[in-house]
């Protein structure tokens, strides 16, 4: 299927990062938020970007004025779809949330447009269920910042049809993605593993094994990682990283119980970069 134009549902960190995917890739695209003020935040986001690219001279001026061209926002579900030949879900990871976003998406969007999340964990098949066209969904899991990292998981759900992988995969491809494909199982492949270094890492911080900044120093330097547990946690977010333990607790058992420390830092507000403090300070 030829692939047009790129709705995107939420402009928060992952939302404006993946429309501005679609647009570098060349790609009318939607960006919808149910806040006004979110939508502007995240449309300045994307320009800091384009414009940190002229400065580095990986943009030209006249390709960045035609990608900012590309760009359309909206405050309605209705009005962001009604074009779109892909929807990408980018919402916060609140199941309820997702599925009634999805019953609106189906109502207004063409009937070929096919429709992805961006889950880190949830369940895509959950959200296929309240469609009327389950085959039509799966999963597109991009990774923050967008502008750059390279993969994308694309998960296929328990009905995606062939097609749907195909588009989505495409759509990766022109991004200029790298995909692996995964079939639907929580956490995927990406926020299992990653989930369970990170809930390890507060475990070890709880029983005083070493500090923060020497746990993150020694899985920089020893085992290669560009970013320390708690250095990515604080650019995650510790309330989703919390939300996505809890999840795969539930779903997986017990090696997956979230650490009291990590409970506790979400308790007293310390959520990360987002607000200025996480493990760390900013």
């Amino acid at each position: 299927m030829d692939v047009n134009t790129v709705a995107v549902l939420g402009a928060g960190t992952m939302g404006h990062g993946i429309a501005h995917a679609a647009m570098t890739a060349g790609f009318a695209t939607v960006l919808y938020d149910v806040s006004q003020a979110q939508l502007d935040k995240g449309k300045s986001a994307i320009d800091a970007v384009i414009q940190k690219g002229v400065e580095l001279g990986k943009v030209s001026a006249v390709d960045a004025t035609a990608m900012r061209g590309r760009l359309r926002l909206a405050t309605v579900v209705a009005d962001a779809v009604r074009d779109a030949d892909i929807v990408i879900e980018a919402a916060p990871e609140k199941i309820d949330l997702k599925l009634s976003l999805f019953r609106e998406v189906e109502a207004a969007a063409p009937a070929h447009a096919v429709l992805a999340s961006n889950t880190s964990a949830l369940s895509i098949t959950e959200m296929a269920a309240v469609l009327a066209s389950p085959g039509r969904m799966g999963g597109m899991h991009f990774f923050n910042p967008v502008h750059r990292m390279k993969l994308i998981e694309v998960v296929r759900a328990l009905d995606t049809s062939p097609e749907t992988v195909a588009t989505m995969e495409a759509v990766s491809k022109r991004m200029g993605k790298e995909t692996v494909l995964v079939k639907e199982s929580p956490g995927f492949v990406t926020s299992r593993i990653n989930a369970m270094i990170g809930n390890e890492a507060f475990y070890m911080l709880q029983d005083g094994v070493a500090s923060a900044r020497d746990i993150d120093k020694a899985l920089k330097l020893g085992l290669n990682h560009p970013m320390g547990p708690f250095e990515l946690v604080d650019l995650v977010g510790l309330d989703t990283r919390l939300s996505i333990l809890q999840y795969l607790h539930r779903t997986l058992g017990e090696k997956f119980r979230p650490c009291p420390l990590l409970e506790q830092h979400v308790r007293d507000g310390r959520l990360g970069r987002k607000v200025g403090k996480g493990v760390y300070d900013y």
